[in-house]
């Protein structure tokens, strides 16, 4: 993959004429959405700068290295030191062309997360559990705030459904990949023969949607109200509190069963944007399959995806099969960054690997 250079000088003429423009002053709406550009622009900017410092100064130490009228001892430095630059540069290269390949418009956004037990009974349930403390012991470590939706526990702790915000910048990007059915194998609290069983849960990330980008109509929505339940008789509110919300134009529907049947009702409509913005995004996604025969990065849910094996303490990805023996420092949170880092350079590379092709080389 070459780097395209009347693109890289356009991009660089770009950031600065946005520089410019907000330097001169501009109106708030012009300067909100000129920041953003800015802000995307910066890095690519600062990646091309950096690129082009040291193809200078390989191409002067090219010079100096077969330049017949130098000595032989600065041609040979020369020629030591265009060494290391030729790496850095090559280096450079690379982080380049990642800058370059095409973004997710969700990428910076914040997350809803959906973690349902799936096949296992009470042990998946447990197993959803689990999955949930490690995102959120995760968001701490990287600062993003978690704040929980709704939950349905069984009566050992586990959780049938939960679903929760994780609002932070970038989340999307760092958790999208977890999409899909995680796999366990380990002995259950329950089991009393010492076999060791398969559970499973799957996970949903869905990009945190704002109001401006999806439009939802009020005559589409149906709003019902009714008694919240649960384990227990004195949480269990007593009045038609919880809110149940449908989309009638796609069917989604959403429950939330907080106290405040007013609170319950920004859950509900939050989180049904979201869901409404990810089939949207499902469905040009899957457009775009269609039409060019392989889906990039869909994050089909279908899928067993990564298995977490607890006699043996590792954690294998299947779809960039990596194994990482240290099973425990995962569900801490701690590790979970070197399965996700894999996750995106696989993508990335997935994503390089299709320019080319389009451009035949």
């Amino acid at each position: 993959m070459s780097l395209p250079r009347e693109k890289l000088d356009r991009l660089v003429e770009r950031w600065e004429t946005v520089q410019s423009e907000l330097n001169s002053g501009v109106a708030q709406q012009a300067y909100v959405k000129l920041t953003k550009e800015f802000s995307e622009l910066s890095p690519i900017v600062a990646a091309i700068k950096a690129y082009n410092a040291a193809a200078a100064e390989a191409a002067d130490l090219t010079a100096m290295a077969n330049d017949a009228t130098a000595g032989r001892d600065m041609a040979e430095m020369a020629r030591q030191e265009l060494d290391d630059v030729k790496q850095r540069l090559t280096a450079l290269e690379g982080k380049l062309q990642i800058e370059l390949l095409p973004k997710d418009s969700a990428d910076n956004k914040s997350a809803i997360i959906e973690v349902r037990a799936g096949t296992g009974g009470d042990e998946a349930a447990l197993f959803a559990a689990d999955l949930f403390r490690m995102y959120q012991r995760y968001a701490d470590l990287h600062n993003w705030k978690t704040e929980v939706i709704s939950v349905a526990e069984n009566d050992l702790g586990g959780y049938r459904e939960i679903v929760a915000s994780i609002t932070g910048s970038g989340v999307f990007a760092r958790l999208k990949f977890e999409s899909g059915v995680h796999r366990v194998q380990r002995v259950p609290a329950t089991e009393t023969q010492g076999r060791i069983h398969t559970s499973a849960a799957t996970v949903a990330v869905l990009p945190e949607a704002e109001d401006v980008e999806i439009d939802i109509r009020p005559e589409d929505v149906r709003i019902d109200t009714m008694r919240a339940s649960g384990a227990g008789g004195q949480h269990v509110n007593k009045t038609d509190s919880a809110v149940r919300m449908l989309h009638i134009p796609t069917g989604i529907m959403v429950v939330s069963a907080e106290k405040s049947q007013h609170r319950n009702r920004e859950i509900a409509m939050k989180v049904l944007r979201s869901r409404i913005y990810e089939a949207e995004r499902q469905k040009v996604a899957d457009e775009r399959a269609n039409a060019r025969k392989e889906q990039v990065g869909s994050g089909d849910r279908s899928q067993r995806i990564r298995t977490y094996n607890f006699p043996q303490g590792r954690v294998t990805d299947h779809r960039i099969n990596v194994t990482l023996h240290k099973l425990e420092t995962v569900m801490s949170g701690q590790a979970l960054d070197e399965l996700i880092d894999a996750l995106i350079t696989d993508h990335q590379a997935s994503l390089m690997a299709e320019i080319a092709t389009q451009d035949g080389l």
